[in-house]
């Protein structure tokens, strides 16, 4: 079997030549022969000026080389896109699939024998794992780290869970401007993803328990040298699953995206993570169900006392035992035969985890911080196809709920009106956001944390139901519904609502209806147009391919056929 520089050569209809001009061109930069002779392995590198979180990656990157070298392999750095959250318009999640495909094609085009994946930022793991299981190739990732968290006036802070907290109160006037400039400035202190349980670090730990990742790593600080340690690890991992060619068909099974949607129920996951973990199953041929996450979820404890759920930090989960210690209460629970990028299984990693827990944390299974999983999917005539609610950070005293709608048609609408004294809006209304989802949005912005109004904000109210076809931050909290399928750009009965109908939201029952008679439906159905779609260039390639949420906003051509 070809490996090396051997593989995959530019085809100039001559083999032979092809080797002798590609050693010749590596020659160029300084390799030896017996340097070019090692097996090759890739480090897909994913940072940017445009990407706090990644930062630190030129001095990980070095520790990743270190390890190469060491355990006797080529190492070869190649850049990729890179999506930092908070820097692209209108949304990161509208190019997730893009860098997918660009880590995809160029682990497959380029000759390498494995490679790391080298991420952390909401987006960037589940485009990097999606690609790594489309391209076929041994494959590790190594994540980030969670920034450290930051101090104002004597109170501990962290991004972003935080920032929304002291936002709201900015909005309600109970702050001041010279305040909020000083929290901003305190907020995000470090390199690394947001110093909570968000999307970076629930995928973190997603990729962990899918066994993609080296064991321990999920949860350690970006700015601690055990990150760098981790990362040396992984370059002498990569050359191993170089040699043995252990691929992620191999690991990412229907089993292990079992174990991963238990652990992401535990620790009070971003509802983010239910869409990337449905991608990533989808090019490895596996579907995910929400009737099973429901049941799953039901049987599945909260165990993890973090925030957006709870009141630690990304920095004390890794103090207190971090995944390793989740893994061993939930064990009973987990397929345990499920392979791991380190050639060993998810029950051998578990015998050979340390035991010290703080469990003021991380909880054991007898004394949970809630008895059920932290998110739940709900169904009925305003979501055929599901939506998403994350219990664990929602007013339980809103679960049942019946009451009037207040819709707003688009963000601008939003924008325009939220805070329109007029507005008529009570604390018992629901808020319901349209065209916000994968076309509506486009790209399904994080916009389903929609602000209370601030005249009801400022009267002391603090959470009401709110329904939206987008998503939200994994650093968000609220009764809040997302996710609503079919969007309301495609024509799913969430075009259909107007302020005042009546919606029923029941979590107990895993309901949500829209109350209104089908003849009404019907007779707005037929006033209803679609958005026009863009006519060239990545847009009209997402618009013309995107699938709803229910399959992870995946583009229709990559998901496996198998």
């Amino acid at each position: 079997m070809d490996h090396g520089l051997s593989r995959g050569l530019t085809n100039y209809g001559d083999r032979d030549f092809a080797l002798y001009l590609r050693h010749s061109f590596a020659r160029s930069m300084g390799y030896s022969t017996a340097s070019l002779a090692k097996p090759v392995v890739g480090i897909a590198d994913s940072g940017s000026g445009f990407n706090n979180c990644h930062r630190h990656f030129p001095e990980l990157i070095d520790a990743v080389k270190r390890g190469i070298s060491a355990a006797g392999g080529l190492p070869m750095d190649f850049p990729t896109i890179s999506l930092g959250e908070v820097f692209l318009e209108p949304t990161s999640m509208l190019y997730r699939n893009l860098m997918s495909m660009d880590v995809e094609e160029m682990v497959r085009a380029q000759p390498m024998d494995a490679v790391v994946l080298v991420g952390g930022c909401d987006k960037t793991v589940p485009a990097q794992l999606m690609g790594a299981a489309s391209a076929g190739v041994p494959a590790i990732q190594l994540v980030a780290g969670p920034m450290m968290t930051g101090r104002w006036e004597g109170e501990r802070l962290g991004a972003c869970t935080d920032c929304r907290r002291f936002w709201g109160r900015y909005r309600a006037g109970q702050i001041s401007e010279d305040e909020i400039e000083g929290i901003e400035s305190r907020l995000a202190t470090t390199a690394g993803t947001c110093a909570v349980m968000g999307t970076a670090s629930t995928m973190a730990c997603i990729a962990e328990t899918l066994g993609m990742t080296l064991p321990g790593t999920a949860a350690i600080p970006a700015v601690h040298a055990d990150r760098l340690r981790a990362a040396e690890a992984t370059g002498e991992a990569a050359v191993r699953i170089a040699v043995s060619r252990l691929t992620p068909n191999r690991i990412l099974t229907p089993e292990a995206f079992e174990n991963a949607l238990r652990v992401l129920l535990a620790i009070g996951g971003s509802t983010n993570a239910i869409i990337h973990l449905t991608a990533i199953a989808g090019r490895a041929g596996v579907r995910i169900s929400l009737d099973r996450l429901n049941a799953i979820s039901d049987e599945t404890p909260v165990l993890v006392d973090l925030k957006p759920s709870g009141d630690f930090y990304m920095e004390d989960f890794f103090n207190a035992g971090g995944l390793g210690a989740v893994l061993a209460e939930l064990r009973p629970q987990l397929h345990l035969g499920c392979l791991t990028v380190t050639g060993d299984t998810l029950d051998a990693r578990l015998d050979a985890a340390p035991r010290y827990v703080d469990r003021g944390v991380i909880r054991p299974r007898s004394e949970p911080i809630l008895p059920v999983g932290g998110l739940v999917a709900l169904f009925g005539t305003l979501a055929p196809g599901g939506a998403i609610l994350k219990r664990s950070a929602a007013d339980a005293r809103l679960f049942e709920t019946e009451a009037a709608a207040v819709v707003f048609d688009s963000l601008e609408d939003l924008s325009a009106r939220v805070d329109d004294p007029d507005l008529p809006v009570t604390p018992e209304s629901i808020l319901v956001l349209k065209n916000a989802g994968p076309k509506g949005g486009p790209g399904m912005p994080e916009a389903g944390y929609l602000p209370i109004p601030q005249k009801l904000a400022r009267a002391g109210v603090k959470d009401m139901v709110r329904i939206s076809d987008a998503r939200m931050s994994g650093t968000a909290f609220g009764t809040i519904v997302l996710h609503v399928t079919p969007e309301a750009a495609v024509g799913g009965p969430l075009a259909l609502v107007a302020t005042g109908d009546r919606i029923r939201m029941s979590v107990k029952e895993r309901k949500l209806d829209l109350l209104v008679g089908e003849a009404e439906l019907a007779r707005r159905r037929a006033t209803w147009q679609p958005a026009a779609v863009p006519e060239r260039g990545y847009r009209k390639l997402y618009m013309d391919h995107v699938l709803q949420a229910d399959a992870g906003c995946d583009f229709d051509f990559l998901r496996s056929r198998a």
